[in-house]
């Protein structure tokens, strides 16, 4: 019985990167954006134990505690995932503080930090096990558990469809969808917009696809670079284990010029909308043209 017991809770916890167990901090807490924000997930019912502003350690903010470094916030509050809301230029720094103090999942909201700095902090964060979310991303969410970002917490339902985005707005739609066909979502993962950032779509899509509460995932991707075209080849190779719903935007957008992102600009013939839905296609995803038939689809391939 005891063993039958053990099973059941390890399964409870299985949600990926973030769920009502994460202990929860905030870097750059006591500035406008992070105290919107998160004012936000505490409403949600985040467990959000503390925050980080250097010089104002000691002090509250929010009814939280208010810490001078990320290694205090680990040592006192049991911290193990951090929000970044940090000016760009100082951004970097943040997230490798997180790392070297022990933090496991970092999401970064800043956007426009510069890329070498990108470059440096990515190679520090995977050399210490760490998982970097974003940069330039609205987040993570775990519906009813934890909204670790800046979605509007009310669109996503508690289901069993996991969703991969390059683009926060058309997260929310996917999740809207979703839920408009009576389903729900285990966890919404965006990813981020810029060049370089800590969790490509392919390792997202991994997360899910070894998620036992996610059933399908919705892959949502944009013009330019090769993310969707390696996932796509990672979920054919790893076996078309759970439906795949994609979807990329930018169809209209002219070859070499960024698109909104700075990671979307259509380089070779490869990096079209439609070429990568051809590519998608080839590898067993059920490709839509329009946002508006991912909820239809969701429901289609579930049965």
């Amino acid at each position: 019985m005891p063993i039958f017991a053990a099973q059941i809770t390890n399964s409870v916890l299985m949600s990926v990167l973030v769920n009502k167990n994460s202990k929860i901090i905030v870097q750059g807490f006591t500035g406008t954006e992070g105290s919107f924000h998160a004012s936000q997930m505490i409403e949600y019912g985040t467990q959000l134990v503390g925050g980080v502003t250097p010089g104002k350690g000691g002090s509250t903010h929010l009814d939280r505690p208010v810490f001078n470094t990320v290694k205090d916030a680990v040592d006192q509050a049991g911290a193990d995932t951090t929000i970044i809301f940090v000016p760009p230029a100082f951004a970097a720094d943040a997230i490798m503080e997180a790392a070297d103090a022990g933090i496991k999942v970092i999401i970064a909201i800043t956007e426009g930090i510069p890329v070498a700095d990108m470059i440096k902090a990515n190679g520090y964060v995977k050399e210490r096990n760490a998982r970097l979310i974003g940069p330039n991303c609205p987040g993570v969410i775990t519906p009813g558990e934890a909204k670790v970002g800046i979605m509007p917490g009310f669109v996503f339902k508690k289901g069993t469809v996991g969703i991969v985005s390059k683009s926060g707005t058309l997260t929310y739609e996917a999740a809207d969808q979703v839920a408009k066909q009576g389903l729900g979502i285990t966890t919404a993962i965006g990813i981020g917009g810029d060049p370089i950032i800590g969790t490509t779509t392919k390792e997202a899509v991994e997360l899910l696809m070894n998620d036992p509460e996610t059933n399908c995932i919705v892959m949502i991707g944009e013009i330019g670079g090769q993310l969707e075209a390696d996932a796509a080849k990672w979920i054919k190779a790893d076996g078309n284990r759970k439906p795949v719903v994609g979807f990329i935007a930018g169809v209209t957008a002219p070859a070499g010029r960024t698109m909104g992102h700075a990671g979307a600009i259509v380089g070779g013939s490869d990096d079209t909308a439609e070429a990568k839905k051809q590519i998608m296609r080839e590898n067993g995803i059920h490709v839509v043209d329009s946002p508006a038939e991912i909820g239809k689809k969701v429901k289609e391939v579930l049965g």
